[in-house]
């Protein structure tokens, strides 16, 4: 069956329970099911994934430690427990209409069950870090309808030269001495899953458990529990999936303020004024590549200490990094602003008592910088990047602390699925050569369109160190961190994250989808900008 068709669900000997929040438990013979229908947003990632997998993410950790610590047994056992803890992860998703798409969870009716479970999404390898992001960018599609997450481990076999760790009288591991080696892990979900705080919350969890003062019998005892506890027989009436975004805000009922929010709504997008573009090509297939730099402790050190002397964070410094950048290079249309956007965490804004512990669930948002393009001649460089970083500050500011932010990313996550149904629908028909094209919109409708496109989106992750407890996992030592996601043809996007005391700055795109030159001058004049600036 073409993946990128509905699929239909069999309904056949199930009964069904109705849960307030739209999910509902399904008894299927010796198993139950539990199901939800997908969100405005998450349908938003959802249907432009199943051709491809856009928009699914990895996150690439590589660190030091002893061979033991990542034996198969050992991190399957996590895995597994996980996922029992993190139900969208283990789940599947069941396509029948545009407007009805569920999450599927069969909880594991046995430990056994459950590794089993864990196993099918579990892979050893024996490739770098380069060979495994490069795989999953531009390869075959890892993930699918039917496996929502996968675990990736590379074990590069080569002994650093690192004095041996010797145990703790505590540690579980019987080796009286043992050396350490590079290992790589990736980790990946699809985006409609969750976002880049879930990613990052549970590599640290999984690591957490990982290298815990526990034997493989403690981890199996520990299954077995979470497993009894979270989906065992009582849990069959009171189990939910984690809430859809849009369910964890209560809605005023008045029709009044209703009306009110999109009038802001439409008013704040049209003030979304952005005329700039990197010039495309599609001659040949995508392909991602990710250039990265990044800056010592010391150097990062200071730049956040000249950020801070500004009033300003790494995030702003680098939206205005990218302004530079391309002002530098750009010669046309210097009166049109430049227009930059980015994600915003929407958990400080829940109103709803989720029902559900996990953490795994999309819970963003979005917003625009935007900020002029010209360069005065008057004022020296210095004086301009730090005045637009101070703007840049100022627009997410207001964006995270608008009284609307709510109404406003409901708003926009639902247009965002009225597309996405839209542009699925007409990509289905392509594919069954039954597409008719609407009729072209009249020139009296798009003469008067103020411009309002983003030159470029930021994922802005800010301090991973405040996530990952380095110190809960003193066996290994983290040293490098990528993260990203599959793209669309002509896919671009900027990462900006501090990680082990160093900062780091990435910019994924496909390199066959633009112009080449204006890209790679875009990132020599990024790097340039932070050097001399920052």
């Amino acid at each position: 069956m073409d993946p990128s068709l509905p699929v239909p669900l069999d309904t056949s000997d199930q009964v069904s329970d109705v849960k307030p929040q739209g999910s509902y438990c399904s008894s299927l013979k010796d198993t139950w099911n539990i199901e939800r229908p997908l969100g405005n947003s998450e349908l938003s990632y959802f249907l432009p994934s199943r051709a491809n997998g856009v928009n699914d993410m990895y996150l690439h950790l590589g660190f030091v430690g002893p061979e033991h610590v990542v034996r198969r047994a050992r991190v399957l056992m996590v895995w597994a427990i996980l996922r029992i803890r993190h139900p969208l992860l283990a789940s599947k998703v069941v396509m029948q209409d545009y407007d009805d798409v569920r999450f599927v969870f069969t909880p594991p009716q046995s430990p056994e069950d459950a590794l089993v479970d864990a196993t099918c999404s579990l892979e050893y390898r024996t490739s770098t870090k380069d060979e495994l992001i490069n795989s999953y960018l531009n390869g075959a599609r890892t993930l699918s309808n039917d496996r929502l997450s996968y675990l990736v481990v590379s074990q590069g076999g080569t002994s650093l030269p690192s004095p041996p760790i010797t145990p703790r009288s505590t540690s579980p591991f019987n080796e009286r001495e043992y050396p350490s080696y590079n290992h790589d892990i990736m980790i990946c979900a699809a985006h409609f899953l969750g976002d880049g705080i879930a990613l990052h919350q549970f590599a640290n969890d999984f690591f957490g458990l990982l290298c815990a003062d526990k034997t493989i019998t403690d981890l199996e005892a520990q299954l077995k529990e979470e497993l009894s506890s979270r989906w065992g027989a009582d849990a069959t009436r009171t189990a939910v999936l984690p809430n859809a975004l849009e369910d964890n805000f209560t809605i005023s009922p008045s029709k009044l303020r209703r009306a009110a929010e999109k009038v802001d709504f439409q008013l704040s997008q049209k003030r979304l004024v952005g005329g700039h573009s990197f010039r495309r090509q599609t001659k040949q297939p995508r392909h991602t590549i990710v250039p990265t730099v990044s800056y010592d402790p010391e150097r990062t050190k200071s730049i956040l200490k000249r950020c801070k002397a500004h009033g300003v964070s790494v995030s702003a410094a680098i939206f205005a990094a990218c302004n530079i950048a391309w002002a530098k290079m750009c010669s046309e249309k210097q009166d049109l602003s430049m227009m930059m956007y980015s994600a915003l965490n929407l958990r400080p804004h829940f109103t709803v008592k989720p029902a559900n512990d996990s953490y795994w669930y999309l819970a963003i948002g979005y917003f625009n910088v935007v900020l002029p393009t010209f360069i005065p001649r008057s004022i020296d460089l210095s004086s301009v990047f730090w005045h637009r970083a101070r703007i840049a500050k100022e627009q997410s500011t207001q964006a995270a602390k608008s009284r609307m932010i709510v109404s406003r990313s409901l708003l926009m996550a639902a247009e965002r699925g009225q597309r996405a149904r839209l542009w699925a629908r007409e990509d289905d028909e392509r594919e069954r050569g039954t597409f008719v094209p609407p009729p072209p919109v009249p020139a009296a409708d798009t003469e008067l369109r103020t411009p309002s496109t983003a030159l470029i989106g930021l994922s802005l992750l800010g301090n991973l160190d405040g996530i990952y407890k380095h110190g809960a996992f003193p066996d290994i030592k983290l040293h490098t961190l990528t993260t990203g996601s599959r793209q669309r043809s002509g896919g671009m996007l900027l990462f900006g994250y501090t990680f082990v005391g160093k900062l780091w700055v990435s910019l994924g795109y496909d390199v066959n989808g633009f112009d080449k030159v204006m890209v790679e001058q875009f990132w020599e004049n990024m790097v340039q900008t932070m050097d001399e600036l920052l």
